[in-house]
């Protein structure tokens, strides 16, 4: 990761916006002090471009790093975007569709944007089970233009009919499109255990009772038709979890994946990322977010709809933009940048999050609710990439290289 490209995208983005922010970072990370201080240095040899009006409150750049919450980008997702990106991949806005069974020639590569389909755009945040009864209601409003009678009632009834009726194909290809992936989302989380999967890691995310989590995760770890790389996540969750409580617990559970046949390689990502994100490099506790008590404290309070087992967790950033948007977000955790400037005690109104080392899908979701939650505050969110749990595991690996 370039820095100095960052320092120019990140500029061209607060041109783009008008905005001459104020730049907090976390104190912890190394990298975001240095990016925070290219950026800093930038905006002020280039004083005519970024000479806009002064708003009465001025806006926040804060600029955070992935190692302070590994959890979010390992779990396993529930909602449209977020699970597409998890389970087959979102490049550029574009889906490579041509490993999924049976899937048409013309549905091989989709193009998946918010920007350009509002059909994703209303749904990219819906969960699977609202987002199967959304997606219904699309393909009911064309059944009845082909004038067709069959019961559609199951995702599986919504493939046939998009199969059977080559006119309906012609008449909306962005219903099959979207049939097409949530079919192929629903086939994989009957092959892959998924439901299974997730209860244990929103457990460790989010509860932390080691002996009902090591059972757990030993269960599905004997169990053969877990794949490997699920094995792989709950063992990194539970070495995130239960890092401090002691070394051999650590050792035990990467000897529990060689032992169900986990790639060695994989297995050693165990102190690869206790020594990229592990306890002595974050900042704040990670974990105490999670308890009920605190997540009834959140900014997203108010905010409609029933919190299940599989979609407890929050990310870590949530609890940082709560304190943010109350300015009480502590300036010795999170300082300026320039030390001679003092940090308005009024609440900020315009705020842009970067996250050195990737932003995730769920973190987007997370603030796009918080958007329409929080009158008066605009967030904008950005990062070196948006991960999946596939492209986070790569980038541990590089990091720690030439350290294992």
């Amino acid at each position: 990761m370039k820095q100095s490209l960052t320092v120019s995208q990140l500029s061209a983005v607060l041109l783009s916006l008008k905005k001459k922010p104020l730049i907090r970072y976390q104190r912890a990370s190394a990298m975001a002090r240095t990016l925070a201080e290219e950026l800093q240095r930038t905006i002020q040899q280039e004083g005519q471009l970024f000479d806009f009006k002064r708003p009465d409150t001025p806006p926040i750049l804060l600029i955070l790093d992935r190692r302070n919450d590994p959890v979010t980008p390992l779990l396993t997702q529930w909602t449209y975007q977020a699970m597409v990106h998890e389970l087959i991949g979102i490049h550029h806005g574009r889906v490579n569709m041509s490993n999924v069974p049976e899937i048409k020639h013309e549905l091989k590569e989709i193009v998946l944007s918010p920007d350009q389909d509002p059909f994703f755009k209303k749904s990219m945040y819906l969960n699977l089970g609202d987002l199967g009864a959304t997606i219904k209601q699309y393909v009911d409003e064309y059944q009845t233009k082909t004038k067709s009678n069959m019961n559609i009632e199951t995702i599986a009834d919504m493939k046939r009919f998009v199969e059977e009726y080559p006119e309906f194909r012609k008449l909306s290809s962005n219903v099959s499109k979207h049939v097409a992936l949530v079919s192929e989302l629903s086939r994989r989380v009957a092959q892959d255990h998924l439901l299974e999967i997730s209860e244990v890691e929103q457990s460790l995310a989010c509860n932390g009772n080691h002996g009902s989590d090591l059972e757990n995760v030993q269960r599905l770890l004997a169990n053969p038709r877990v794949d490997e790389n699920a094995k792989l996540r709950l063992g990194l969750l539970y070495a995130l979890r239960y890092e401090t409580t002691g070394a051999s617990r650590i050792t035990a559970m990467a000897d529990s994946l060689d032992s169900v046949g986990v790639d060695e390689r994989k297995s050693t990502l165990i102190p690869s990322l206790l020594h990229y994100a592990g306890e002595n490099q974050r900042q704040g506790d990670l974990f105490s977010n999670q308890s009920l008590l605190s997540r009834g404290k959140s900014a997203l309070k108010g905010l409609k709809g029933v919190e299940n087992v599989y979609t407890q967790h929050t990310p870590f950033l949530a609890d940082i933009l709560d304190s943010l948007i109350k300015a009480r977000l502590k300036e010795a955790d999170y300082p300026l940048i320039n030390g001679n400037l003092q940090i308005p005690r009024e609440r900020p109104q315009d705020i842009i999050v970067f996250i050195c080392g990737g932003a995730t899908f769920e973190e987007a979701r997370y603030i796009s609710q918080l958007n329409e939650s929080a009158p008066g505050v605009r967030i904008v969110l950005g990062g070196n990439c948006v991960h999946n749990s596939r492209s986070f595991l790569e980038q541990v690996e590089q990091v720690n290289r030439f350290i294992f």
